[in-house]
């Protein structure tokens, strides 16, 4: 708990001998100096500028922290900031606001010639958006309410975590994500739902109801190589022998982290769908509200896979309300289970395949078929198969304390 303590010294040498000591002590600590802050003023209910006057500035200041406020002004804008963000004037990146800000820097710091010595630069996420997923985790984990003084505490305090970054890739396009994918209806929920934003946080449980009721299912198929201990989901795949980051030998030309290699041979699982919902998590939490992965960890080198292939109307309105607390996993129509890597195959709606679905990426929309919300939008990557793999412990984010 903050608190303030008032010592009355004998005289002005004492009292810089006392303020020396005790500032010594806090560096010797570890506590970064010197922050360099994104403030994104339209996630969530836009009150990020807000929550940083009154949370997070009063806290930075109190301990003597010196810190630049950039505010986003566009979508990517923190990424390009993050490319060419000079990293050796600050101890950390600090970002206020949803997941989506986060994400952009982790990708801009990927991007970068220096991307080795620029992913260990560490990451502070204040809860100030519509899902705050990651800043969830990190807190709950450690029994701590989703506030953003209790996040920006954290960050004072210094303590890090590695975290996971999975590596999507299409082609020679990649994308970096450090929270979840998602398609179906999840996918569907988080983006379509974007028309009542106006609404916070709780257009999620609006549309959802509206999509439960209206249910696509999907065709597709999914590929995988399993964590240990989950070598019996799915059935066996006949594996393909070709290895994805040597493909194009023009890859060397790219600056930037091109992430890790991809053997198809090692891909001996697959599920054929239809699904209703394919959601890959990296960390427990998706949103303050939904605890879509009670088993994730930070830094395991795993993704977990939440998968509804068949599930009644009524008993997927059921396990909608179960998220808060993780209960949808224990059900019969849910697999859970880790994968090391995974292969994406989408399909058209079964009920309509002049339609097809949304990929969604870290709340962002990754690809859209055909007949989609906004399909007109030009998307990184195309509706179509999808690589992705885990790099363990790439990133580091400040976290209340080192979590398992």
């Amino acid at each position: 708990m903050r608190k303030s303590y008032s010592f009355e010294m004998v005289d002005e040498n004492s009292a810089r001998i006392w303020s020396n000591k005790l500032e010594e002590f806090i560096d010797s600590l570890g506590r970064p100096k010197r922050l360099f802050v994104f403030v994104n003023p339209y996630g969530g209910k836009k009150s990020a500028s807000k929550i940083f006057v009154d949370s997070v500035k009063p806290l930075l200041d109190d301990a003597n922290i010196d810190y630049t406020v950039q505010e986003t002004k566009y979508q990517f804008h923190a990424k390009e900031v993050a490319t060419s963000l000079d990293i050796m004037r600050y101890d950390g990146v600090v970002c206020v606001s949803g997941d989506g800000i986060l994400v952009e820097v982790v990708n801009g710091l990927l991007e970068r010639e220096d991307w080795e010595s620029a992913i260990k630069m560490p990451l502070g996420v204040v809860p100030a958006g519509t899902g705050n997923g990651m800043a969830k985790s990190l807190l709950d984990a450690v029994g701590l309410s989703c506030t953003a003084s209790n996040a920006t505490l954290a960050i004072i305090r210094g303590h890090k975590q590695s975290l996971d970054v999975a590596t999507i890739s299409q082609g020679q396009s990649r994308f970096f994500s450090v929270l979840m994918l998602a398609w179906g209806l999840i996918a569907d929920i988080d983006i379509e739902s974007e028309k009542y934003r106006w609404m916070g946080s709780a257009r999620i449980d609006f549309y959802a109801m509206q999509r439960i009721f209206r249910l696509r299912r999907y065709n597709g198929c999914i590929k995988f190589v399993a964590a240990p201990g989950y070598e019996t989901f799915g059935e066996p795949a006949e594996p393909e022998g070709e290895t994805i980051s040597e493909v194009k030998s023009n890859f060397v030309q790219h600056k930037g982290y091109r992430g890790p290699a991809l053997h198809m041979k090692e891909f001996n699982r697959k599920i054929e769908g239809p699904f209703v919902s394919v959601w890959l998590h990296n960390v427990p939490w998706g949103g303050q509200d939904a605890l879509a992965a009670p088993d994730a960890k930070f830094s395991d080198g795993y993704l977990d896979l939440v998968l509804i292939k068949e599930c009644p109307k009524l008993t997927l309105l059921s396990l909608m309300t179960e998220l808060n607390k993780g209960g949808h996993v224990k059900s019969p129509h849910v697999l859970y289970f880790k994968v090391k890597a995974f292969v994406l195959e989408p399909g058209a709606r079964v009920d309509d395949r002049s339609k097809e679905g949304i990929i969604d990426v870290d709340g962002e929309v990754l690809a859209s078929g055909k007949g989609t919300y906004k399909s007109n939008y030009k998307t990184l990557m195309t509706y179509d198969k999808i690589y992705i793999k885990v790099d363990q412990g790439l990133a580091t984010v400040f976290s209340p304390s080192t979590i398992s």
